[in-house]
C-alpha cells in the first residue's frame, strides 16, 4: 500500500507571498474578519485536510505600514473555527516564553473540549526583541535559555493535562457525586522557572493531551522535537535538504525512545499552480514584482539579530562573509542557517535572495501544473523527505481553491490521500496514539 500523505493548511495573511496582500486575486476581506479564516478552514475540511495551522507574533511589525503581518490572536480564532467546522484539526501557535503553563494548558484543554478533540499546539520559544519589551523584559533571553524554559514549560503542561484521569467525572446526580477525588492529582511542580501546584481546573481533554507540534530546526530544536514533537513543521528549500533533516530527526526520535511513526515530519510547501507551467511562472513573476526589496532587506536584517544590511547592493552576488556567524545568532538560528545555505550553494544577488524569501520565507516554492505539483509531493514522500506537507498557498484563497480542486483529486486517484475522514480527532487524522496516564 502506498504511503498516505498528511496535509495541513497554513493560513497566513492573504497568502504566504509577502506581496499577496496587494494582489487583486487575494481575499478582499480584512485580516481581522473571522470569515476569512472560516472560509479557508471550511474549504480545507471539504478537501479532507488533516488540519489548519495558525502562526503568531507578539509585537507589531516595524514594517506595518507596507506589510500585512497582522492577524487575529490564534487561540481565540480556533474557538471560532471549532464551531464553524466538524472534523478538521485545528493547530495554534503559542509561546512558552511569555505565558504560564497553567494558563495555556487550561486554554488548550478547553479548546480540545470545545472542538471534540481536534486541537494541536505549535510550541515556540519567542526570539523577537520587540516581543520581549511587550512583556516587561529589558532584553531577550538567549537561545539556550529559551529552550530550557520551554522544556520545563511542556513538562508542566503535560503533567497538568494528566492530572485528571479519564474517569474522574462521575456526574452522578442521584448520589450527589460530581467528581472522584482519588482520580484527580496535584502535580506539585517546583522547578527553575515554574512553581505549579495543580491540578488543572478542567477535566482531561478528549485527546488526552492536545497534539504537540514543533517547528525548530536548530540542534536544540530538533532535540526538543525528538522528545515532544508529534508533528514537526520544518523549512527546506530543496528535497535533498529536507531528506537529510528527515533522516536526522527520525533518528533523534528513536534515540529518545519514541516510535518514529509517532513524530510526523511536515515541511512547508508553497506551490503556484496553473493549467500550464508557463502560466504558473508568469503568476509567480507577477507577485515577485509587487514585493518591495527594502521590506525584504528589513526582514532579513531581523533574522540576523538586527544586523545592519543596508550596505549590501541589490545586484551583486552574495557570500556567507556578508552575514554574521550563524552560531552566534540568538534568534531563529535554523532559519538563518537555511538562508546561508542558499547563499553558499547558489551565490544569489541580494535581490534574488529576497525574491526567494518573499515567496515563503525559505520554505520550498515551486510553480507548475497540478500534475507537476502532485508529482513533486509524491517524490518528496517516496524519497524519504517528508510524511506530508504544511501547505502554504502564495495567494489565499485562490491557490487553496486550485490545490483543493485540481491537486487533491490527483493524489486521491493515486491512492495517496484520503477521500473521507476515518476518525474525528486530530490524533486520528495523524495516526497518533492517545497518551496514557501511568497512575490510571
Amino acid at each position: 500500500m502506498k504511503k498516505q500523505f498528511h496535509i495541513n493548511l497554513f493560513i497566513y495573511s492573504r497568502g504566504h507571498h509577502e506581496a499577496s496582500w496587494r494582489h487583486p486575486a487575494s481575499s478582499p476581506r480584512a485580516l481581522t474578519d473571522i470569515h476569512h479564516y472560516v472560509d479557508c478552514a471550511q474549504k480545507a475540511e471539504a478537501a479532507c485536510f488533516d488540519s489548519v495551522f495558525l502562526a503568531d507574533t507578539l509585537a507589531a511589525p516595524k514594517d506595518v505600514d507596507r506589510a500585512s503581518r497582522i492577524w487575529l490572536e490564534p487561540l481565540t480564532t480556533l474557538g471560532a473555527l471549532a464551531l464553524a467546522t466538524e472534523r478538521i484539526g485545528l493547530i495554534a501557535t503559542a509561546s512558552t516564553s511569555y505565558t504560564e503553563p497553567f494558563n495555556l494548558a487550561r486554554q488548550l484543554a478547553s479548546l480540545d473540549h470545545v472542538s471534540g478533540g481536534r486541537i494541536g499546539w505549535n510550541i515556540v520559544t519567542t526570539f523577537s526583541i520587540p516581543a520581549s519589551r511587550n512583556f516587561g523584559a529589558s532584553a531577550r533571553a538567549s537561545h539556550s535559555d529559551r529552550y530550557e524554559r520551554g522544556e520545563e514549560f511542556v513538562e508542566v503542561a503535560k503533567a497538568l493535562w494528566d492530572s485528571w484521569s479519564d474517569d474522574a467525572i462521575a456526574d452522578d446526580r442521584e448520589a450527589g457525586l460530581y467528581a472522584r477525588l482519588d482520580r484527580i492529582r496535584s502535580i506539585n511542580h517546583e522547578g527553575a522557572h515554574f512553581q505549579v501546584a495543580g491540578p488543572l481546573n478542567i477535566p482531561r481533554c478528549p485527546q488526552g493531551r492536545p497534539v504537540l507540534v514543533q517547528a525548530g530546526s536548530s540542534n536544540a530544536g530538533m532535540d526538543f522535537a525528538a522528545r515532544h514533537g508529534e508533528a514537526i513543521f520544518t523549512a527546506h528549500a530543496t528535497k535533498e535538504g529536507a531528506a537529510s533533516f528527515y533522516s536526522d530527526q527520525k533518528s533523534r526520535v528513536a534515540a529518545a525512545g519514541r516510535n518514529k511513526d509517532q513524530a510526523l515530519v511536515l515541511p512547508g510547501f508553497s506551490p503556484m499552480i496553473a493549467s500550464t507551467e508557463a502560466e504558473a511562472k508568469r503568476m509567480e513573476r507577477e507577485l515577485n514584482e509587487l514585493a518591495d526589496p527594502e521590506i525584504g532587506r528589513m526582514k532579513l536584517s531581523d533574522r540576523f539579530d538586527g544586523e545592519d544590511l543596508s550596505h549590501l547592493p541589490l545586484d551583486k552576488p552574495l557570500s556567507c562573509e556578508d552575514f554574521p556567524d550563524a552560531s552566534l545568532n540568538e534568534g531563529t538560528r535554523s532559519r538563518v542557517e537555511l538562508i546561508l545555505k542558499i547563499v553558499r550553494e547558489q551565490r544569489p544577488t541580494l535581490r534574488q535572495l529576497l525574491g526567494k524569501l518573499a515567496g515563503a520565507r525559505g520554505h520550498f516554492v515551486m510553480a507548475g501544473t497540478p500534475e507537476q505539483v502532485a508529482d513533486t509531493m509524491e517524490d518528496w514522500v517516496d524519497s524519504g523527505a517528508a510524511d506530508g506537507f504544511n501547505l502554504m498557498p502564495p495567494l489565499l484563497p485562490l491557490m487553496l481553491d486550485v490545490f483543493a480542486e485540481e491537486v487533491v483529486p490527483i493524489l486521491q486517484r493515486r491512492g495517496r490521500f484520503r477521500t473521507t475522514y476515518q476518525g474525528s480527532t486530530l490524533r486520528d487524522h495523524y495516526g497518533l496514539h492517545r497518551p496514557n496516564i501511568a497512575q490510571q
